[in-house]
């Protein structure tokens, strides 16, 4: 096992362990039962994909849908580009604005979705440079809290973020009970907002657990 996977390893652990026991854990804050662990697509490298962000004239304000029939109000920054498997592709980024610095959130979707991941899509995140230039490590995709219980509210990503290609990377649905086809599905099936209590705000480009220190290059 190279740096690369050792270093994946211990986050992912760090982050059950979060899960499991920290009071900001939807599972522990919201009581959801049944936590044995987060679930994911084996580590691959071909999911490290280099990317330019092409940065919008300026920031633009941006309404994303949320799981309770709302707008998360976040700042459009450009679009990602890439490939996968020789195919060009984009996915536009977004800043959630005060208290998460230089961090940028990048929601999709993808031919996984509704099926081996969250319906309703998955995040990355970046940590902006002046460079303009990135790793999309799709191995780090992970599911917003929505996915876990309904107690909290999400974004969902925009049409222009759905991937027409398979990404076999990151987190998989934590539950098949749990896993709506589209965004617009969940909207279906779920009672009407007005019947549930006030959800909390997850932050999208908050990570849920702390990384572990990244080793040195040699």
């Amino acid at each position: 096992m190279d740096g690369y996977e050792e270093e994946l390893r211990t986050e992912r652990e760090m982050k059950d362990r979060f899960m499991a026991r920290h009071g900001e854990s939807p599972f522990v804050a919201e009581g959801v039962p049944g936590f044995q662990g987060l679930r994911y697509f084996p580590i691959s490298r071909r999911y490290l994909i280099p990317a330019v962000l092409e940065r919008a004239p300026a920031p633009e304000e941006a309404h994303l849908r949320t799981n309770r029939d709302g707008h998360s109000v976040v700042r459009y920054l450009g679009d990602l580009r890439f490939e996968v498997d020789g195919r060009a592709l984009r996915l536009r980024v977004f800043h959630a604005g005060e208290g998460v610095g230089t961090n940028a959130f990048v929601p999709f979707r993808d031919a996984t979705s509704g099926r081996e991941t969250y319906g309703p899509g998955r995040y990355l995140t970046l940590e902006l440079n002046e460079e303009d230039r990135y790793e999309l490590d799709f191995n780090r995709a992970f599911n917003p809290y929505c996915a876990y219980t309904d107690a909290y509210e999400c974004g969902f990503p925009p049409a222009e973020n759905d991937l027409p290609v398979p990404i076999r990377a990151g987190e998989k649905v934590w539950s098949a009970e749990r896993n709506p086809r589209t965004p617009s599905s969940l909207m279906i099936a779920r009672p009407a907002a007005s019947k549930k209590p006030k959800a909390r705000t997850a932050r999208p480009a908050a990570r849920p657990a702390p990384r572990p220190p990244r080793r040195k290059k040699r």
